[in-house]
């Protein structure tokens, strides 16, 4: 049995063992798996099963995160969020020995610093990896902050230009701080909401958020593939949720999209050992 240092990572759960799948890498562009958390050991071997706070709302289901770093990271690498949250991205990295770059607006604990991610204070290509779960308009009050982007409407008179403007700018961070021919993933939902003032039928305002932001991330970055995520949501599996979507011809969010791009500022080769995605392409 592999022993991980769990040193820094978030201790909130210690429990018996659970009947959670073990974790293996994805071979599939449709990702799904029965639970937000997954079980792993820390250096003294009890059984840790959760990453982050499971009474965070919007929180990164964490073996996405898994998944991402299994694949275009090393041990050792350093792993960008600069909207972590509730620590998710914290404690994968702690199990998997990377180093993680925390910032959030309005830190949740003491290991996340406090920083704007449309303006990151880190150096110009200095992260190995780079990973965001932004807000997806305006569903959920993440901060009081008024700078806040989750205060920003992707569906408002303008077309959501703010909140796209705003996610631009945090795209060119992430760009900024990551190293050449590293990688960097998206993971973010599409939204709907019932028009004021309109019921039933489909009255709505659709905010295409995923393809908005692919967009974005092409100008940036080389696009390496598309994930399809499905949601473990309960919402979806309430009657009453279900009910209303049927009777109000609207869809529930079934999927987030998990969006990979590589940074190719030239055509020179990737210094060092390639990484496990290059050698199978």
């Amino acid at each position: 049995m592999t022993i991980l240092d769990f040193s820094n990572c978030n201790r909130l759960a210690y429990m018996k063992p659970t009947q959670r799948p073990a974790l293996k890498v994805f071979a599939t562009t449709l990702w799904e798996y029965p639970s937000q958390h997954y079980d792993a050991v820390d250096k003294d071997g009890f059984k840790v099963t959760m990453q982050g706070d499971k009474d965070y709302v919007g929180a990164t289901p964490s073996w996405v995160l898994w998944q991402l770093l299994t694949r275009y990271t090393r041990v050792g690498d350093s792993v960008l969020d600069p909207m972590c949250g509730s620590g998710t991205t914290i404690d994968v990295c702690a199990h998997l020995e990377r180093k993680p770059v925390a910032f959030d607006l309005d830190p949740s604990r003491e290991d996340i610093a406090q920083a704007d991610a449309r303006k990151l204070p880190i150096a110009d290509s200095s992260v190995d990896f780079a990973f965001i779960d932004p807000p997806y308009s305006t569903h959920v009050n993440y901060s009081e902050d008024p700078r806040c982007i989750g205060k920003l409407d992707a569906g408002d008179e303008n077309g959501g230009r703010d909140y796209y403007q705003a996610m631009h700018l945090v795209l060119k961070q992430m760009h900024r701080v990551l190293k050449n021919r590293r990688y960097m993933a998206i993971y973010v939902s599409d939204s709907w909401r019932k028009r004021r003032g309109e019921a039933g039928k489909g009255a709505g305002i659709f905010m295409p958020i995923g393809f908005e932001l692919f967009a974005m991330m092409r100008e940036l970055f080389q696009p390496v593939d598309i994930i399809c995520v499905a949601r473990k949501n309960s919402k979806l599996e309430s009657g009453a949720f279900r009910k209303g979507a049927e009777d109000g011809n609207f869809y529930l969010r079934g999927f987030n999209y998990l969006m990979i791009g590589k940074k190719v500022d030239d055509e020179s080769p990737a210094p060092g050992k390639k990484l496990k995605s290059e050698m199978r392409a």
